[in-house]
C-alpha cells in the first residue's frame, strides 16, 4: 500500500500535516528523527517523502537523508520543508534530487497541490519500473508463418544499428512487442525503454510530458530525457498535435531540446522506433501529418502483418496465452481440442493477437469445465458466444434449393480452409481430404480465390 512518510522533528507539525492529508485519504508514517526516518524506510520505503531538512538532535540531518534516499530508493520523490531562512539550502536540495520544497508556515492548499503532484509522479515511476521488469517477457516473440519469419528477419537486421524504425500495421497486430524485440536485442538493451502515447496523453500536456518543464521550484525531465541513452517508442505517432511534430523534427534534427519553462538546452542521446495503424502518407496529404517528420522517421519501414496474415501461428499463441494467463492470474491450465484449434484458424480477428489473448481469457474465466476448450466456447464470427447446438440454418439458405445451398457451403468450407492455411492449396487439400488437381477443380467450379485476391496456386 502506498504511503507517505513525514519526518520533522516539531511534533505540531508532523502531527498538523500527518492529519489534512489522512483526511484527503492519504496513509500516513511520522517520523521525528533520522534513525526513526530510516527504520521506517528501510521496513517499506514510502511512495512519497515530505522531509524538514533541520533534524534536532538527530544523526543526520535532511540533506543526509535526501542522499541516502537518492542514492538507494531514487523513486521515491521528496519534498522537502524549509523555514524562511533556509531556502537557499533548500535549493539546493532540489538540485540535489529533492522534487519540491514548502516553506513554513505552508498554505495547505499550496501543501496538497505538491503532494498530489508528486504522489502521481511517485506512481508513474513504479509503473515504468514495473513495465522495464517485464521488458524480458514482452519483448518474447512467438510463431513460426512465412509472415511472422519476415517480420523477425526484418528486425533482426536493424537491432544492432542505431536508425530510426516505422512499424506499420493494424491495431492489435504486436507493433509494441516488435519494438521491445529491437530493444531487448540492441546495444541499447540495458538502458531505458520509454513509451510515448500519443493517443493517450491530452494535446495541450503534449510538449510538457515529452520534454519536462522548468519552474522557480526546480524541474521535472519529460520522457525524451527519461529515455536518454535508451529507446523513445513514439506509439500511433499519427495522433501526435501538429505543433508538437514540428517540436519533434527539431529535437531529430539537433538532438537537443528546451523544456518548456526553461531556456537551458538538453542534449540527448536516443534511439526513435514509431508505430502507426494509418496511412500516413494519406495523412500527409490531409495536412494531418508533417511531410518532413515522416521522412526522418521513416527511415527503415517495417510491416507487422495481422493475424490473418499469419493463421499457422494461432494455435502456438493460443497456448502461450493459455499458459501465460495460468501463471499471471490463476486461470485455468486447459488445452485446445483439435476442433478449438480449426476454430481460432478460421476466424476473422479484426482485432488481431490482442483480440486473440482477449478471447483465450474470457473462455478460462467463463469455462465450467476443466477438459479441453471447445470450439461451442469460442466467440462467433459476429462476436456472439457461437452455437453449441447443431448448425442453424439462415433464412438466405432457407429459400435455396438443396445445390444452391450445397454450393455456398462448400465454397465457404474451402474459403475457411484456404484462409487457416495461409493460402496453401497442398495443405488444405490434405486437411479436406481431396487430391490436390481435384481441389483445384472444385475451387474453379465454385469461383474461389485466396481471400488475399491472388490466385489459388500453392504458396512458395
Amino acid at each position: 500500500m502506498s504511503s507517505i512518510l513525514i519526518v520533522d522533528d516539531e511534533r505540531d507539525i508532523r502531527e498538523l500535516i500527518g492529519d489534512i492529508l489522512r483526511d484527503e485519504g492519504f496513509a500516513v508514517r511520522l517520523a521525528g528523527n533520522s534513525d526513526d526516518c530510516m527504520a521506517e524506510i528501510n521496513a517499506e520505503p514510502p511512495s512519497l517523502m515530505i522531509l524538514d531538512i533541520w533534524l534536532k538532535d538527530s544523526r543526520m540531518d535532511g540533506i543526509d537523508i535526501l542522499k541516502t534516499v537518492k542514492r538507494n530508493n531514487p523513486d521515491v520523490p521528496v519534498v522537502i520543508i524549509s523555514g524562511h531562512g533556509n531556502i537557499e539550502i533548500a535549493v539546493a536540495a532540489i538540485k540535489q534530487g529533492a522534487y519540491d520544497f514548502i516553506e513554513k508556515p505552508f498554505n495547505i492548499d499550496q501543501l496538497m497541490v505538491v503532494v498530489t503532484r508528486a504522489m502521481e509522479t511517485s506512481r508513474l515511476r513504479r509503473e515504468n519500473s514495473e513495465l522495464r521488469r517485464k521488458d524480458v517477457t514482452s519483448s518474447e516473440m512467438l510463431g513460426n508463418s512465412t509472415a511472422f519469419r519476415t517480420l523477425r528477419q526484418n528486425l533482426d537486421k536493424v537491432t544492432k544499428s542505431n536508425a530510426r524504425v516505422m512499424l506499420a500495421g493494424p491495431a492489435g497486430s504486436g507493433k509494441e512487442m516488435a519494438a521491445r524485440y529491437i530493444h531487448s536485442n540492441s546495444a541499447r538493451a540495458e538502458a531505458a525503454f520509454v513509451t510515448v502515447s500519443s493517443a493517450g496523453i491530452e494535446p495541450e500536456r503534449m510538449e510538457e510530458v515529452l520534454f519536462g518543464r522548468e519552474t522557480e521550484r526546480g524541474l521535472e525531465k519529460g520522457l525524451l530525457e527519461q529515455a536518454h541513452g535508451g529507446i523513445v517508442y513514439l506509439d500511433e505517432v499519427a495522433d501526435m498535435p501538429l505543433g508538437t511534430q514540428s517540436k519533434l523534427l527539431r529535437v531529430l534534427v539537433e538532438q537537443q531540446f528546451t523544456r518548456v519553462g526553461g531556456v537551458e538546452k538538453v542534449r540527448v542521446d536516443l534511439r526513435v522506433i514509431s508505430s502507426t495503424s494509418r496511412d500516413l502518407r494519406a495523412e500527409i496529404a490531409a495536412g494531418r501529418f508533417r511531410q518532413e517528420l515522416y521522412d526522418r522517421l521513416n527511415v527503415v519501414p517495417i510491416h507487422v502483418p495481422p493475424l490473418s496474415e499469419r493463421r499457422d501461428d494461432i494455435p502456438d499463441l493460443a497456448r502461450h496465452f493459455i499458459d501465460l494467463l495460468h501463471r499471471a492470474q490463476g486461470l485455468p491450465l486447459r488445452r485446445l481440442s483439435p476442433d478449438a484449434e480449426a476454430t481460432l484458424q478460421t476466424m476473422p480477428w479484426p482485432g488481431n493477437v490482442r483480440q486473440l489473448r482477449n478471447v483465450i481469457e474470457r473462455v478460462l474465466i467463463l469455462g465450467e469445465s476443466p477438459g479441453p476448450i471447445e470450439p461451442a466456447e469460442l466467440p462467433g464470427r459476429d462476436g456472439a458466444p457461437a452455437a453449441s447446438e447443431g448448425l442453424t440454418i439462415g433464412g438466405l439458405v432457407a429459400t435455396m434449393a438443396l445445390r444452391e445451398a450445397r454450393e455456398l457451403f462448400e465454397r465457404e468450407y474451402l474459403l475457411a480452409q484456404i484462409n487457416r492455411f495461409g493460402g496453401n492449396i497442398s495443405r488444405t487439400a490434405s486437411f479436406v481430404g481431396m487430391e490436390r488437381s481435384a481441389l483445384h477443380r472444385k475451387l474453379k467450379s465454385l469461383g474461389v480465390v485466396k481471400a488475399n485476391g491472388g490466385t489459388h496456386e500453392d504458396d512458395a
